[in-house]
C-alpha cells in the first residue's frame, strides 16, 4: 500500500481535529510498537464493518498526555508501520478496499521533526474478517470482536445478505393474482403452474425437497402482503400520517388532521396506491397554517415518487415496521426501516445513488409495464437535481439509529431555497465549518441578519453546530455524522466526489 504525502493544510487541519479528542467510534491513536501491528489490523477491521474512521499512529493516548506533547511520531519503531502496510493487503478476508494512508510531517513533542501516519478507512459494504483472528467492530472508544449472530445482523445491514431470498410459509395460490398475470404478460410468459415458474426465475426455493416462496414473491405478487408475512414478523404496508402544523404535538389528542391511513398491496400497486393517496392529501393540503397563511404543497410529482419507490424496495423487511410517509406543512418525511446498505452514508448518497439491497425486487418490478424503477442508480440524483430545478432546498437524508428500530429519513421540505443557499453548500463542502462572520463575507450581509440565516437552517436540519469549536467559535456544518464528519473539510475529496 503507498502512503501519500499530506500537505501542509491536511496536515494542520487533521492533527488540529484529531489532538484535542479523546478515542471515539471513529477515531484511535496509539504510539508505534510491535505489538501495535494486531492492534491497528483490528481497529481497521472494525472501522470497516462500523462507520470508517481514523487510525492515527505516533500519538498518545489522550489520557497520557495533552496537545502537542501527545506527538511522538513513528519513530519509535518505524518497521511496525512497515509490517502494518504489508498486512493489510493479506490479513484481511475479504481485502478492505479504499483506504488511504497519509504521511504527517509536523514538529515533535521534543521539537524535533518527524512524521505521524494516518489511516482513513471508508465504511465498507461487505463483512471483514482478520485472518485467524475473528470479525471486529468498533464501540465508543475500542474495539470488540463479534459473535456469530452479531457476524449475521451485518451481514443483513450491509445487503450481503436480504431478507427477500428468504424462502417463507405461504401457500403458492395466494401468490396467483392479477398481478402475477400482470408480471407474465409483461415478461411474455406463460402460465405453467406458478410453483414451478417462481423457481424457474429465482422467486421460490426448496425447502426439505418441497418448493417454497421466497419472501420477494410474496411482496411482489400477494394482494395483502403485509398480512400474509406478519406471523413471520414483517411488516410490508405503508401508513400515512397528517398533521396540523409543522411538528408532532405530544398529548392527549395528537395533532392529526385525520386518522392515519394504512395502504396494503403487492409492491407494484403499492407504490401507485401510495404516490395517488399523497399527492391527494397535497391537493387537499392547503390548510391554514398557524401564521394564518395557506400552506402550498410545492413538491415535484417525480422526487415524491422517487422517495417513496426507494423507501419501498430498499428497505429492510426483516424488520417489523411499516414504511411511515408523514406530512406537515412545511415538509414530507418519508421513513424506511433499516440504515443504509452498502457504504451509503447521508453524506454521500447524491452522488452514490442507490444500493440494491433486494435486488430481486428491483430486478423483478422493471418486469411489469411502466415500471416504478429502471434500476439504474439515478433516481437519487434526480431527487437533487428536480429540487434544484424548483428552487428547493436538497432532500435531506439522515439515518436515525438510537430508537426502537433503526430508520433512514428522507425529508422533503416546503421552501424556497434562497439563492445564497448554494454559495453557503458549496463553502462548507469546501472549507469545513461555516462561522456567522464567514456568512457576512460571502452572502454581503450583516450580523443579525447572518444569525438568523444560520438559526433557520439549524431548524431545519440543513446545518449542525460544530460543537468542537465551543461557543465564543460558533460554527456550523451539514449533519453528515460519522467518519464523514473530518470530510466536510473537502481535504478529502476525490475525482469521484465531485461528480454531478
Amino acid at each position: 500500500m503507498m502512503i501519500q504525502d499530506a500537505d501542509e493544510k491536511l496536515t494542520h487541519t487533521l492533527l488540529e481535529w484529531v489532538l484535542p479528542q479523546a478515542e471515539s467510534p471513529v477515531l484511535e491513536t496509539k504510539r508505534v510498537s510491535g505489538k501495535m501491528v494486531g492492534k491497528a489490523l483490528e481497529t481497521i477491521c472494525a472501522f470497516a464493518n462500523t462507520q470508517g474512521g481514523w487510525l492515527v499512529l505516533g500519538i498518545e493516548d489522550s489520557e497520557k498526555a495533552k496537545g502537542a506533547d501527545r506527538l511522538y511520531g513513528i519513530g519509535e519503531n518505524p518497521e511496525a508501520v512497515d509490517e502494518l502496510l504489508r498486512k493489510l493487503n493479506t490479513h484481511h478476508l475479504p481485502v478492505i478496499e479504499g483506504i488511504r494512508t497519509f504521511r504527517l510531517q509536523t514538529k515533535l513533542r521534543d521539537g524535533t521533526d518527524g512524521i505521524v501516519v494516518a489511516f482513513h478507512v471508508p465504511a465498507s459494504d461487505k463483512v471483514h474478517s482478520i485472518l485467524d483472528d475473528g470479525t471486529w467492530t468498533r464501540g465508543q472508544a475500542s474495539n470488540r470482536e463479534m459473535n456469530a449472530s452479531e457476524i449475521t445482523e451485518l451481514s443483513y445491514r450491509r445487503g450481503v445478505r436480504s431478507a427477500e431470498s428468504e424462502p417463507v410459509d405461504v401457500d403458492f395460490e395466494l401468490l396467483d393474482t392479477d398481478t402475477w398475470r400482470l408480471f407474465l404478460r409483461g415478461r411474455g410468459l406463460t402460465s405453467t403452474g406458478i410453483a414451478d415458474q417462481l423457481y424457474r426465475i429465482g422467486l421460490a426455493k426448496k425447502v426439505g425437497g418441497e418448493l417454497r416462496p421466497l419472501r420477494a414473491a410474496v411482496l411482489l405478487f400477494s394482494d395483502y402482503p403485509g398480512s400474509l408475512l406478519a406471523a413471520g414478523g414483517t411488516r410490508a404496508d405503508v401508513r400515512v400520517f397528517h398533521y396540523k402544523g409543522t411538528a408532532i404535538e405530544a398529548g392527549e389528542v395528537p395533532n392529526l388532521k385525520k386518522t392515519p391511513k394504512t395502504l396494503s398491496g403487492p409492491l407494484y400497486r403499492l407504490i401507485e396506491l401510495t404516490h395517488a393517496y399523497v399527492l391527494d392529501e397535497l391537493a387537499d393540503g392547503l390548510t391554514l397554517a398557524t401564521s394564518g397563511f395557506r400552506t402550498i404543497h410545492r413538491y415535484p410529482e417525480r422526487v415524491i415518487k422517487e422517495a417513496i419507490t426507494n423507501a419501498l424496495i430498499h428497505r429492510d423487511y426483516r424488520l417489523n415496521r411499516d414504511v411511515q410517509i408523514r406530512i406537515f406543512d412545511n415538509r414530507i418525511e418519508v421513513l424506511s426501516p433499516g440504515l443504509f446498505p452498502g457504504r451509503i452514508t447521508p453524506a454521500t448518497i447524491q452522488r452514490a445513488g442507490s444500493f440494491a439491497r433486494n435486488p430481486l425486487l428491483a430486478s423483478n418490478l422493471r418486469e411489469f409495464p411502466e415500471p416504478p424503477n429502471v434500476d439504474a442508480g439515478e433516481g437519487v440524483r434526480m431527487m437533487f437535481t428536480v429540487m434544484k430545478a424548483n428552487s428547493l432546498y436538497p432532500p435531506q437524508y439522515r439515518e436515525l439509529r438510537e430508537q426502537a428500530q433503526e430508520t433512514v429519513i428522507v425529508t422533503l421540505l416546503n421552501e424556497e431555497r434562497p439563492p445564497v443557499w448554494e454559495q453557503v453548500s458549496d463553502w462548507i463542502d469546501r472549507n469545513g465549518p461555516l462561522s456567522n462572520s464567514e456568512l457576512c463575507a460571502i452572502a454581503g450581509l450583516d450580523t443579525l441578519k447572518a444569525s438568523k440565516l444560520l438559526k433557520r437552517w439549524v431548524a431545519q436540519g440543513l446545518l449542525v453546530s460544530d460543537t468542537s469549536r465551543g461557543k465564543r467559535h460558533a460554527a456550523y456544518l451539514k449533519p453528515i455524522g460519522g467518519a464523514d464528519t473530518f470530510k466536510a473539510t473537502g481535504l478529502l475529496s476525490t475525482p469521484s466526489d465531485n461528480e454531478n
